[in-house]
């Protein structure tokens, strides 16, 4: 493969998310220092951006208390000095959509910008002690709602606050939604697109990743999202084709069939090491930067 033809790879480490937990697997970083320390790793691993979702003081549920991800924001850059820190305002499938925006105050360089809505049927499991919140058992069966107005609402903000965002699409039909933002210009070339494969969003094949890339627009840059065993697949074949790849204990609890993940840095060692077999340069935070339009000199959280 000539290097010169793909540009550098730009990993993202999703290092929590906002639904499994140390009930799933232990090594989930819950806490505001596990989070910062997993993203440590995972920055030393050759990870150039984070996503985060903090959690409540349970550790059970996704937060949106815009001061637990200032604290987290301020953390990880005293130790990952230019990683591009990126907020969630998706928080949780059953939390409010005005308290998600409030997670803005926190100024992240990035946030996650929900394409459309989307079924969310899954089982949060019960957490037995010492781990706290959530006494039994709940069965998830909601959407996550994401109108017109609630995109263009946090589109805006981000437009004002010069936060980039990540427009997640979780089916092709989401790319609708994406074409209105540019018409109405409340997002800035290059648009950067996550696209999302797993059960109930877009069918997780090779046929389906072309699918979803035919359809993105110029001027963008994609990255793959796909969750669990699809995540090995699909992350080979996006770095193949030009994209670029987010991991982390958000998007899979296992290393493989029956092994848990040990670390987020662990699956962003295995993404770094599959792109050098294939002759991929990683990006670095500098590079990564340039490649987004994002600030080169990285934001201070005061």
């Amino acid at each position: 493969m000539n290097d010169a033809v793909l540009p550098p790879l730009i990993i993202t480490v999703a290092i929590t998310g906002g639904n499994a937990g140390k009930e799933r697997n232990p090594n989930i970083p819950e806490t505001i220092e596990e989070q910062i320390q997993s993203t440590y790793e995972a920055y030393n691993a050759g990870a150039s951006s984070v996503h985060i979702h903090a959690r409540d003081d349970t550790g059970a549920e996704t937060s949106t208390d815009p001061l637990k991800y200032l604290a987290l924001n301020r953390g990880i850059r005293a130790r990952c000095p230019d990683m591009i820190i990126g907020n969630t305002t998706g928080a949780s499938p059953w939390g409010s959509r005005d308290e998600a925006v409030k997670i803005l105050d926190a100024q992240p360089e990035m946030c996650s910008l929900n394409m459309g809505p989307f079924v969310v049927n899954t089982l949060q499991k019960k957490r037995e002690p010492p781990l706290k919140g959530r006494p039994h058992d709940i069965q998830r069966d909601d959407v996550l709602l994401a109108t017109w107005k609630d995109i263009a609402r946090i589109a805006k903000i981000a437009l004002e606050r010069d936060i980039k965002p990540e427009l997640e699409i979780y089916n092709a039909s989401m790319f609708w939604n994406v074409q209105r933002l540019i018409q109405e210009n409340l997002i800035k070339k290059p648009y950067w697109m996550e696209l999302i494969f797993a059960r109930g969003f877009e069918f997780p094949t090779p046929r389906g990743l072309v699918n979803m890339v035919d359809c993105v627009p110029p001027d963008s840059m994609w990255s793959l999202i796909a969750v669990g065993p699809h995540q090995l697949p699909l992350a080979t074949m996006a770095i193949l084709m030009g994209g670029h790849v987010r991991v982390g204990l958000e998007d899979n609890l296992f290393y493989r069939r029956g092994e848990l993940v040990k670390s987020n840095a662990q699956l962003v060692e295995r993404v770094v090491r599959i792109a050098k077999e294939l002759e991929r340069e990683i990006a670095t935070p500098a590079q990564s930067r340039k490649m987004l339009g994002i600030s080169e000199t990285p934001k201070q959280f005061m």
